[in-house]
């Protein structure tokens, strides 16, 4: 056990790729207060797993659309995942019960994968993905919260199309601002 935790240790340590890198600002971004203080997502487990998934879906989005990007595309999928796995463990679930947990959530993944490139072009279409997904456990998806971060959705697209594929390649990712939202309190974005 001991030494399990240290080989673990160890791995962490080591430099990460660019797939590690992009993961770590896709999890940064969608770790954002203002997206749960401001705009109402949930701030549970399943809220913060959509907010990945959703910053995930974009990132691959971009890197699947020139053929260079495509290996980085299933990298960035492939260290997410190890990471909810690893997550996971560390808030105790057991050895049996991850892989059906990672197998769940990567048939979520997937399912908001085709639900949001389907809808990526339609603003109508995005707003009813998100209200199933980043807000399908909220008692009530605040439309005014729905649409911006809808129109915040569009916006990432766009900013990561203008990215050159060799910075994204390099682990190097830019996002938009984050929308202030109808739930912040006043002078706290």
């Amino acid at each position: 056990m001991f030494l399990s935790r240290l080989l673990r240790l160890f791995k962490r340590r080591r430099a990460p790729s660019p797939a590690g890198h992009l993961h770590a600002r896709i999890v940064e971004q969608a770790r954002q207060p203002a997206f749960y203080a401001g705009l109402g997502v949930p701030d549970t487990l399943d809220g913060r797993f959509e907010l990945i998934a959703l910053h995930c879906f974009l990132v691959m989005h971009r890197l699947k659309a020139e053929p260079a990007g495509v290996d980085l595309a299933r990298e960035v999928a492939e260290v997410m995942f190890a990471d909810l796995d690893a997550s996971l463990r560390e808030m105790g679930a057991g050895d049996l019960g991850v892989g059906k947990r990672i197998k769940k959530m990567g048939q979520a993944f997937y399912g908001r994968v085709a639900a949001y490139d389907g809808a990526l072009a339609d603003r109508e279409a995005l707003e009813a993905a998100l209200r199933r997904n980043l807000y399908g456990t909220a008692p009530a998806a605040p439309p005014a919260a729905v649409a911006a971060v809808s129109v915040y959705v569009m916006k990432c697209a766009n900013l990561l199309e203008k990215q050159n594929i060799s910075d994204l390649s390099g682990g190097f990712l830019e996002f938009p601002l984050i929308p202030t939202g109808p739930l912040a309190p006043p002078g706290r974005h």
